[in-house]
């Protein structure tokens, strides 16, 4: 392979270890890897193993620093901090003026947070009222607070988001004691003191960790001799430089499965699925619907936070889980595994099969499937059986030696009652399935998704121990991504720039739509974004009075896209029939503009026990390289230019737009238009589609040609 001019670099930092990719920036082919141990215990704390990592991948690779055009890293820093309690205790100066004081008063004295069993967040307060709120008084409340052990304050007024003077000037006037400080204005822009000030609380009491922490992780690129800005993984899947870090680093909070996500989205190019990332320990479940995934407020302690986080739920079952006993059958599989208890694979062990001396199942207090091989003691996990039912494809990295794990396994079955190892490794995925299929079925469940359209995506070094045979059960299609054992670490080196403001609006005009999608905007370019590149998704949660607007891009002015062999026509059309499905005609290709295909296949749906019948249509949208982007069941589409796409959009909408006693509801509207998925999904009325698609089209020639969609699903 061609040696790479300019490679972006990811490091991941997980539980057990720390891997580091380097892809190449033009056709995003993987360079290299390593890792190594992440380093929890080290005085430097997870960014020792970050250096270590990164030096070792230049070196390995052959890279000269001045090749790295982008370099991201996540951290588990925010999360272990508030598990193992490693925060600082925290001073709030509430503030509120006029009728409305006591109010500000109850909303911002906090009681101590809960963070995890054994581990409480100490809170002092004193409150101000905001007239009286001068630069002696201030002094006094921070004296006071500091004497009472306060090591870092929280400025908390009720209504900073519309006017944060008073926030500031208590931030200065800590700064002056050097104490760090924030205010809840710069955590969200929010209205609801109490859920503001907790979240700024939260963020501030890891400031002094996650400040030091950045220090010598950026020192430590800056004497590599590598110039490209340092960005850091957010909880929403995104990344932001390492200033705005300093500045909030609780939105590095709960990060820990958004870089697999991220690789799904901008490397496996995975426009409608769910993803399972599969450890050793654990398998983080996400949805992925129209190249996005949902995101929620995180919690600490039971209580919610002023902070989006990619929406992934996490089961304790994945490739190293171990089999529990009862009575000699097995019984449950995980949550533990085989990394915390100590014990090695056998279906990676350098023992061979004459060496194996029959199982056991005793270990600890517990009841574990073990096998025997000399003195040492071999776990039977989830990935020993799917490798002995043959669902590890070859050069998977959870292949293991087929000769050692037939013949452990054919020993394990004797004690557990089994006819065989064949019948053994059956029960175990049996088992293990149910626990990772209910949170799958849970995701389809609660944001109504078409099967129709899914497939189940594995990532991560133990994917093919659980996603094929849960596919198997769910009746759904299922395919492995690329490198899957270094996903994670290569949606870091993928991620875009991202940011998200939020306003308390009851009804946004179209002047508010404009302020906060200008704001998200230019939050993104102050960090490094390219402007071409920037996208901006504008959203409003009627039931929650929210306006929500979020801003990604990519830090060079081309985002690149993975090269590789183009598909055929025949290709093409193979791929939309699979995800299709049973269509009444073979799909068709209607259209080709704005970068993509357009497919449709007619669909007949019978309900009501076969009684009614109902004519849908399904389409795909593939971009140019043959990845289906965009998929309904039940859509409907019309080609158009930048000029008309407006009026075209509303008429189309209209079509579909269902009117009861509610009021409108409007189909879920995208624009393709040169090379991008405008997504307008998110906006409740046809007005303010018309605002945000009349902004986007600003950017195009009125002659350009774009395709309309409206989904019904």
């Amino acid at each position: 392979m061609k040696a790479p001019q300019r490679v972006r670099i990811g490091i991941d930092v997980g539980g057990t270890f720390t891997h580091a990719v380097a892809i190449d920036a033009d056709t995003l082919a993987l360079v290299g890897k390593v890792k190594v141990p992440t380093t929890h215990q080290a005085d430097e704390g997870v960014a020792r193993g970050v250096v270590e990592s990164l030096l070792r991948l230049l070196d390995r690779c052959g890279l000269a620093p001045g090749q790295v055009v982008f370099i991201a890293h996540s951290t588990t820093q925010a999360t272990n901090a508030l598990l193992e309690g490693d925060v600082a205790p925290v001073g709030i100066v509430g503030l509120g003026r006029g009728g409305g004081a006591w109010l500000a008063r109850r909303q911002t004295a906090l009681a101590p947070i809960r963070l995890a069993p054994g581990r409480t967040l100490a809170i002092h307060h004193r409150f101000l009222r905001s007239e009286r709120a001068t630069p002696e008084a201030i002094d006094a409340a921070l004296a006071q607070l500091c004497e009472a052990g306060a090591q870092v304050i929280v400025a908390a007024e009720a209504f900073s988001v519309d006017d944060p003077t008073l926030e500031r000037l208590v931030c200065e006037r800590a700064a002056l004691r050097g104490v760090p400080a924030t205010g809840t204005h710069q955590v969200s822009r929010l209205h609801g003191l109490g859920v503001r000030t907790r979240t700024a609380v939260i963020n501030a009491c890891m400031l002094p960790r996650m400040l030091s922490t950045a220090n010598l992780t950026e020192q430590a690129v800056r004497q590599a001799g590598i110039t490209a800005p340092l960005m850091i993984m957010r909880s929403d899947g995104g990344v932001m430089d390492i200033a705005e870090m300093r500045r909030r680093p609780i939105l590095t909070m709960l990060s820990g499965p958004a870089a697999g996500v991220a690789a799904a989205l901008l490397y496996a190019r995975v426009s409608d699925g769910l993803f399972l990332e599969v450890g050793g320990t654990s398998t983080d479940i996400s949805i992925i619907r129209n190249g996005r995934c949902p995101v929620r407020s995180a919690e600490v302690g039971g209580q919610k936070l002023h902070v989006s986080t990619l929406d992934v739920r996490t089961v304790g079952v994945a490739g190293g889980s171990l089999v529990y006993l009862r009575g000699g059958r097995v019984a449950q599989v995980g949550p533990r595994s085989s990394h915390i208890a100590g014990l090695p694979y056998l279906s990676f062990t350098e023992h061979g099969p004459a060496d194996l001396r029959g199982a056991t199942h005793a270990l600890e207090s517990d009841e574990f499937l073990v096998v025997a091989a000399g003195s040492a003691r071999l776990a039977v996990t989830t990935t020993c059986a799917a490798n002995r039912l043959g669902l590890v494809p070859a050069g998977d990295p959870a292949e293991g030696r087929a000769d050692v794990i037939a013949a452990g396994l054919d020993a394990a079955a004797a004690v557990c009652g089994e006819k065989d190892g064949a019948a053994l490794a059956e029960t175990i995925l049996r088992t293990a399935a149910p626990r990772v299929g209910a949170l799958v079925a849970g995701l389809i469940r609660d944001y109504k998704l078409d099967r129709g359209v899914l497939r189940l995506i594995g990532g991560g070094g133990g994917a093919a121990a659980i996603v094929p045979y849960v596919a198997r059960v769910l009746g759904l299609p299922h395919e492995a991504v690329e490198n899957a054992d270094v996903i994670s670490a290569i949606g870091v080196a993928l991620a875009l720039v991202r940011d998200t403001v939020e306003r308390t609006v009851i009804t946004p005009s179209e002047e508010d739509i404009r302020r906060i999608r200008t704001e998200a905007l230019e939050r993104v370019l102050r960090m490094g974004a390219a402007p071409d590149t920037v996208n901006v998704i504008v959203e409003v949660d009627g039931r929650r009075n929210l306006l929500r607007a979020t801003a990604e891009g990519a830090t060079e002015i081309r985002t690149p896209e993975r090269r590789g062999r183009e598909l055929s026509e025949a290709e093409r059309a193979e791929l939309v029939a699979a995800s299709c499905g049973r269509t009444a005609a073979p799909p068709e290709c209607r259209a080709r503009a704005a970068g993509f295909e357009l497919w449709t296949a007619p669909r007949v749906v019978r309900r009501l026990g076969g009684l009614v019948r109902e004519s849908r249509q399904a389409v795909r949208v593939l971009d140019r390289a043959g990845t289906i982007r965009w998929a309904s069941n039940r859509a409907d589409w019309r080609a158009s230019t930048a000029a008309a796409a407006e009026a075209d959009l509303a008429a189309l909408a209209e079509q579909h737009t269902r009117y009861s006693d509610a009021g409108a509801t409007i189909p879920r509207c995208f624009v393709l238009l040169e090379s991008r998925i405008i997504d307008l999904s998110g906006l409740a009325e046809m007005k303010q589609v018309r605002e945000v698609l009349r902004i986007e089209l600003q950017r195009a020639g009125g002659s350009a040609e774009c395709l309309l969609l409206a989904d019904r699903g």
